[in-house]
């Protein structure tokens, strides 16, 4: 089944955000390799493409997982949870309809 993962940053992440991503990354391209992963991205602290020194809010993850508690532990486990970038993780089944 697929999941829809929410990660809120904490304030002023940008610095953690980056010396975390490559590990962030590599987690990805393993669930994108596998076949597993629909999309993934950051949300932008302002309406811009590149937000700068203004940072991102969040991110959203939508994955292919066997369960809830499966998809849980891989967001609890995400190298942005250890570098202290995320607030919380909200992890909920998702059904794809469109496109």
């Amino acid at each position: 089944m697929w999941y829809l993962i929410i990660g809120a940053d904490v304030d002023h992440s940008l610095a953690a955000r980056k010396s975390a991503r490559p590990a962030h990354l590599a987690r990805l391209t393993e669930l994108n390799n596998a076949g597993r992963l629909k999309l993934a991205g950051p949300l932008p602290a302002i309406d811009a493409e590149d937000p700068g020194d203004a940072g991102f809010t969040g991110s959203v993850i939508v994955a292919e997982f066997d369960s809830l508690d499966e998809a849980k532990a891989w967001a609890a486990d995400d190298p942005y949870v250890e570098a202290g970038v995320y607030d919380s993780i909200l992890v909920k089944p998702y059904r794809h309809v469109l496109p």
